[in-house]
């Protein structure tokens, strides 16, 4: 019997949803940061196995939203509860629930669908303190299944799929058991881009972020891509942060996006990055759209 279905990844931001499931699908197609809020849209992952298909929607952390940027964000988020199969509701197994989490669980009282509750970060306490959490937790909702896990090392992933595969229903296999993901190639790109300027500059540049992807082609007879990106930011202080002094900073960041660039196409690219200022861009409906935010 051959199970498919989709399942919704949700929780409040920065608690893992996008390392889980990296490490599900083997292969990294989510950015990662231990900035809040890093996934912006509901980006599809594919994992075929020999029992089954599922399709799971990592979703942007639900919080309060501050600007347009954040309203979408948190509508991509609730939108992903419905007509699913099975919704994850990942929390930080090393803190005890929060008005966050408490505010993810209303959401998932008018979802009618099964919620396994996941334990992220079980590596960071003890056995004692990890029961002790639990049961508060499982006194927020009838969950269908709790899971204790840590995303980073694996511990206990292979459980998530077992009880999935348990709770999906019977079904076709939609996708080609090759492919990994809906998103075009441009989007992961950008993303891989973004990571990198996450990654490497401070606290005030992150969330005034967006990359686009202009031009991404084939060079002929040299097995490499030529892309042209865009990165966008809100203030000329923040373009100097991330062009840096004479440029490094724009290098270094270009320099680390290629290598995770080129593990994803599987050849060499040459990546072009411009840095301009799009003031308050974050509020600007055409701006948003066109930046594939809507």
């Amino acid at each position: 019997m051959f199970k498919s279905g989709v399942v919704a990844v949700v929780g409040r931001p920065n608690v893992g949803k996008s390392t889980l499931l990296n490490f599900l699908i083997g292969q990294k197609l989510n950015i990662i940061s231990d900035k809040p809020q890093t996934t912006r849209n509901r980006i599809t992952c594919i994992l075929t196995t020999e029992e089954g298909q599922i399709i799971f929607l990592d979703t942007p952390g639900l919080h309060k939203p501050r600007n347009k940027l954040g309203e979408y964000m948190v509508k991509v988020a609730i939108d992903s509860l419905r007509e699913v199969d099975v919704i994850l509701f990942l929390v930080e197994a090393c803190h005890r629930p929060g008005k966050g989490d408490e505010y993810v669980v209303d959401l998932l009282r008018e979802a009618q669908t099964p919620v396994f509750l996941i334990l992220n970060k079980i590596d960071m306490l003890s056995q004692g303190e990890l029961e002790s959490y639990e049961k508060l937790y499982r006194g927020l909702y009838d969950f269908a299944e709790v899971i204790p896990v840590s995303a980073v090392s694996g511990t206990n992933v292979p459980l998530i799929l077992q009880k999935l595969l348990e709770y999906l229903p019977e079904g076709p296999q939609y996708y080609p058991e090759d492919m990994i993901t809906e998103q075009p190639e441009r989007f992961v790109v950008s993303e891989l881009i973004r990571e990198k300027i996450l990654e490497l500059t401070r606290d005030e540049v992150p969330h005034s972020v967006a990359v686009e992807v202009e031009e991404m082609k084939e060079r002929k007879g040299k097995n490499m891509v030529y892309i042209r990106a865009n990165i966008y930011v809100e203030r000329e202080s923040q373009k100097g942060i991330i062009v840096g002094k004479g440029g490094k900073m724009l290098r270094e960041i270009g320099g680390k996006a290629r290598q995770d660039i080129e593990k994803l196409l599987g050849c060499k690219s040459f990546l072009e990055l411009w840095v301009k200022v799009q003031k308050d861009w974050r509020n600007k409906d055409r701006t948003l759209k066109d930046l594939g935010y809507s």
